[in-house]
């Protein structure tokens, strides 16, 4: 398959689990209606435009050309291709789900609330703006202008950070909830991104690289 049926391919399963996350959210069952003010809509929102940025991020890496200097440089970056694939394709049908979440409780997607005010002190920890972990707009240009092994590097770099921040989101909800269907969907994000963070620290560890410092 040619590269650009590949995008192709990856956009129509990215909108077709996009699909499935709005069937999935209007299906669950509901505890309650939670208000616009709520910690439960507040982290709809906000977590909504965190997973956007990952899911761009994903898209530039699972398009990025297979590294060839070594056959541990191709399995590894094969490896992070389907992990950007994974990503992509989850937290996109997530903020399906959300999405879904929102007009079921008669709530817009978005607030004149400020972002994270649905945490307690979770203003104080917006880095100019950004929410927990979330990349640059230089960050992004960098990664999208970044070749071969540099390229792999740094998306796992960002995307590690992006996936701690993504967790303390979560464990801000879990801490703020008793919403089963808000829960549910935050217990399976907390799953799946730590699995993902183990995965990249050892990707970085293969590829000679760490980390970036908190």
């Amino acid at each position: 398959m040619t590269p650009r049926l590949r995008w192709v391919a990856g956009i129509a399963a990215v909108i077709a689990l996009l699909g499935l996350g709005f069937i999935a959210g209007g299906l669950a069952h509901r505890s309650g209606t939670p208000g616009d003010t709520s910690p439960e809509a507040g982290f709809a929102r906000d977590m909504s435009d965190h997973h956007a940025q990952a899911v761009a991020m994903a898209m530039i890496a699972w398009q990025a050309p297979l590294l060839t200097d070594t056959p541990q440089d191709t399995d590894v970056s094969q490896q992070i291709h389907s992990m950007a694939y994974d990503i992509a394709l989850q937290q996109q049908n997530q903020i399906g789900q959300m999405t879904v979440w929102l007009q079921n409780w008669g709530l817009l997607a978005t607030s004149s609330r400020p972002r994270m005010a649905w945490m307690p002190e979770g203003q104080q920890e917006l880095d100019n703006g950004l929410m927990p972990g979330m990349a640059t707009t230089d960050q992004i240009n960098e990664l999208s202008a970044a070749k071969g092994k540099a390229l792999y590097v740094l998306f796992c770099q960002l995307m590690l950070r992006h996936h701690q921040g993504g967790i303390h989101m979560v464990e801000g909800i879990l801490a703020e909830t008793h919403n089963s269907q808000v829960r549910t969907l935050a217990e399976t994000m907390q799953i799946g991104q730590s699995r993902e963070i183990t995965a990249m620290q050892g990707f970085l560890t293969q590829l000679g690289a760490k980390p970036l410092p908190s």
